[in-house]
């Protein structure tokens, strides 16, 4: 693998594991209906303000996330809304693979 083709990879590789865990994925679904404060996510998500932050935090190193201040809030909002088709895409696979799990049980049934 060529160094720039390596390059590209890892980079791809950072944006799947921020969105590796489940309390970023939910706060990427949630972004995708309007920006939030922080302050929005900590009650839902039943985490305190700094661990909501630091998961906000890899979501914008990643490039997926784009933050604004206001006054004493920090605003966030999707910086790539494509980022939901593959959201999309991948709710695909889990019911594919619950079919050909349904499958197999008919199989042995």
């Amino acid at each position: 693998m060529k160094k720039e083709e390596k390059s590209l990879y890892d980079a791809k590789a950072k944006i799947f594991k921020a969105l590796g865990h489940p309390t970023r994925l939910w706060i990427t679904e949630k972004l995708a209906q309007g920006e939030c404060c922080v302050c929005n996510l900590v009650e839902p998500l039943g985490a305190d303000f700094s661990t909501v932050s630091k998961h906000l935090s890899v979501l914008k190193e990643a490039g997926i996330v784009d933050d604004e201040k206001r006054g004493k809030q920090v605003y966030y909002s999707l910086k790539v809304p494509c980022i939901l088709g593959f959201m999309s895409c991948v709710e695909d696979v889990i019911e594919n693979r619950i079919r050909e799990q349904m499958g197999l049980l008919r199989k042995i049934v």
